[in-house]
């Protein structure tokens, strides 16, 4: 095969031929190399092919030796072909079929459309087939399956875990475990699941064969995750019985290169004005998924054909989105990482990056999509200045905090509890609230069972020096990315030493190597564009129409819908933190320790913008401001501004009562609704008849300017448009 040939997932439709169970016979006397060659050359539809080095070395542990082995190789290596040649030999042995964990829904995707085109019965049971779950295990009990595709999470259902999991485990002919670094700490907060295969493995016969697949671990996680395969090894010493083949993670096909410029509408306009001059198609990628859409958003207004792909992005549009890329139909997908892993276009043009990943793992695994069949692809990252304070936010947002941990266990007992009845019960948001249940279950601390989780009973104690470890080797790798922006020397080289390549060496090709390959100017009318585009204000702030489950429990007297006359309109904020554009100049605003001021007449200026692209249906008669606890300067200041600039009157700020809101922004519902609940009072100001501008800082949960909103429609307002600076996400 060629040096960066695809792997299965790149095979042509008119791959076919594999034998099926039925028809599979015993071991035949053609030795094991020439009967996986044949296989080979059966997969890939290529009579010339062969293997590249390491591959017959695994599939020989695998189906001769039994072993458990780590492959450590390139994107584009072939990583996927040794486990479906393995698989079909060791089907033609009697073995049961193979199981392989899967990260990724793209990813699935494409090995099951490789494994049909190849003649491999290959069945998915994952989060979005729910309605074929049944007819899988039906196939499976009449063994027409020769490979299952297992999201992490399945580990961990209930149903899935008592009654289909041990059936399984006693036929399985192979585990194979997919982008396997997730399984060491890097994953911790990407999959806690990935953590729960050292249970399945421990449960697994020992002369079942395990292989772990990866293109982006260092030694330390190769360390990890060997450790973790050699789990029920039969000699004991679990590390010694793994077979770890490591090779060259240098991809020739590629071309790096960095390109710093100041600004994100100069990274913009750089892309308005070069996007058609890269190569083919290929990936745009983003830090946030409110850049995505921002820069999706501009570079189709402008004419280019592209799309957004993000974690919100509704199912079906990503695999619409997918096939368009594949087929190229698009310029580009604009993606957050959840495009980042398994994603496989093996003739992708070129990978673009919007601000940098927080590490040379992250970097190395996205740039990996590009190239893969090609003799080359360009690789060009445009690191930001906000780039440092976006890893902060989402390396902070995921790492388990020891008192809510606690919260959560002393909140459980011996009966189900229900994650949502779970959530009214403790001060945390269901997306890290989740989080932090799988992370105390794969821990031992609580169990998820039918009905919700329990309480397991089993000691538990914060492991500060585990978590502090990995938060000390997240600054690492977030330093490394720095010192990969800023290296004079070999870009590839580079990144294999972070990946503890010893096969580094000077690619001949980056723009240190070969000199810069990619053009500076920007073109006149782009930079324009950029910051007209960068400049745009408004974003819906999308008023609560119900009250929170289980607010009784806390003595907050609602249930059900907020009555039509106590809710609040639809509002306005000025951008999101997360935007582009004036998120930059708000998370300044906001930041820990910047002082309360007066508002800028330039932050003023853009709040008149929204206030008159509104739209309203009733213009407000006047204007509240809330009572802000953290910023009453810049609060107080922006509503008398907003009143003048209007020429309405201003009725000055709710009354705070019994101190005013307890507890902090956002949190779970529940409990803010509770602490914000009879705090704000309307009778000292005069409300007249008509609706009301409700002017605050930052929205976050949205419970604070729906319980004022309440407040001021008891109090004789007709309606109540809340407008604040910023929205978080």
């Amino acid at each position: 095969m060629d040096d960066d040939a695809p792997g299965v997932g790149g095979l042509g439709p008119d791959v076919g031929g594999m034998r099926h169970s039925g028809d599979m016979t015993s071991p035949s006397a053609v030795d094991t190399r020439t009967a996986a060659l044949a296989a080979l050359r059966e997969l890939v539809g290529r009579p010339d092919a062969d293997f590249h080095d390491g591959q017959y070395e695994a599939i020989e542990a695998l189906v001769e030796g039994r072993r458990r082995a780590l492959v450590v190789q390139r994107t584009g290596w072939g990583k996927s072909a040794v486990y479906f040649v393995a698989t079909l030999l060791l089907r033609r042995q009697g073995a049961g079929p193979t199981v392989l964990v899967s990260p990724l829904l793209a990813l699935m995707r494409d090995q099951i459309a490789a494994a049909e085109r190849a003649g491999v019965r290959a069945v998915a049971i994952n989060s979005t087939n729910a309605h074929e779950w049944s007819e899988v295990m039906q196939q499976l009990d009449r063994d027409e399956v020769d490979v299952l595709l297992v999201s992490p999470e399945r580990l961990n259902n209930p149903a899935f875990r008592e009654q289909q999991l041990p059936a399984l485990v006693r036929r399985i002919g192979m585990l194979v475990v997919d982008e396997a670094h997730c399984i060491s700490d890097w994953g911790h907060d990407f999959r806690p699941d990935y953590r729960r295969l050292r249970d399945l493995i421990e449960q697994m016969p020992p002369e079942v064969p395990v292989l772990a697949t990866t293109a982006t671990a260092n030694s330390r996680v190769v360390a990890d995750v060997a450790e973790q395969l050699g789990t029920g090894g039969s000699s004991g010493d679990g590390a010694s019985e793994v077979l770890t083949i490591r090779g060259p993670l240098a991809r020739t096909s590629l071309r790096l290169g960095v390109l710093r410029l100041p600004t994100s509408a100069s990274r913009l306009a750089w892309l308005l004005s070069h996007i058609d001059d890269l190569p083919g198609s290929g990936i745009i990628y983003t830090l946030t998924v409110a850049a995505a859409v921002d820069t999706a958003r501009l570079l189709r207004d402008h004419g280019h054909d592209v799309r957004a792909y993000t974690g919100q992005t509704d199912t079906d549009e990503r695999t619409e989105s997918e096939g368009m890329l594949k087929r190229n139909e698009v310029k580009a997908l604009v993606a957050t990482s959840a495009l980042g892993m398994g994603f496989d276009k093996p003739d992708l043009g070129f990978v673009l990056h919007l601000g940098a990943p927080s590490s040379p793992v992250a970097y190395y695994q996205q740039v990996g999509r590009a190239g893969r069949a090609s003799e080359s692809a360009d690789v060009l990252l445009l690191p930001g200045v906000e780039d440092r304070d976006i890893w902060h936010y989402f390396a902070t947002a995921s790492m388990p905090d020891r008192e809510r941990a606690e919260r959560v266990i002393a909140a459980l007992g011996d009966q189900p509890i229900s994650t949502p009845a779970l959530e009214a019960m403790v001060d945390i948001r269901r997306t890290p609230l989740e989080l932090l249940l799988k992370v105390l279950d794969v821990d031992g601390a609580v169990r998820r069972v039918q009905g919700g989780w329990v309480a397991t009973g089993e000691p538990w104690s914060y492991d500060a020096e585990r978590y502090e470890r990995i938060a000390g080797e997240r600054r690492a790798e977030q330093q490394h990315m720095i010192d990969y922006e800023q290296t004079d020397g070999c870009r590839m080289e580079f990144l294999q030493r972070s990946l503890d390549d010893d096969t580094a060496a000077p690619c001949g090709r980056c723009d240190n190597c070969a000199g810069i390959w990619f053009p500076s100017e920007i073109g006149e009318s782009a930079t324009t564009q950029a910051a007209e585009s960068l400049d745009r204000v408004g974003v819906p702030v999308e008023p609560r129409r119900a009250w929170p489950t289980g607010a009784d429990k806390l003595d907050v007297p609602v249930k059900g819908r907020i009555a039509p006359g106590e809710q609040a309109g639809e509002g306005r904020a000025l951008a999101r933190l997360t935007d582009l554009g004036w998120g930059g100049t708000l998370r300044e605003l906001f930041a820990a320790g910047a002082p309360d001021a007066a508002v800028t007449p330039q932050v003023l200026g853009g709040c008149v913008r929204v206030l008159a692209d509104w739209g309203w249906t009733e213009r407000p008669v006047a204007v509240v401001a809330m009572p802000s606890r953290s910023h009453p300067l810049l609060v107080d200041s922006l509503a008398r501004g907003i009143a003048d600039i209007g020429r309405l009157p201003y009725l000055g700020a709710l009354d705070p009562v019994d101190g005013g809101p307890s507890g902090q922004p956002g949190g779970n519902s529940v409990f803010r609704l509770a602490g914000l609940w009879d705090r704000f009072s309307a009778q000292g100001l005069d409300i007249p008849e008509g609706p009301v501008l409700l002017v605050d800082d930052l929205a976050d949960s949205r419970w604070t300017l729906t319980v004022a909103a309440r407040t001021l429609r008891q109090a004789g307002a007709t309606d109540v448009l809340p407008f604040v600076l910023a929205l978080r996400g």
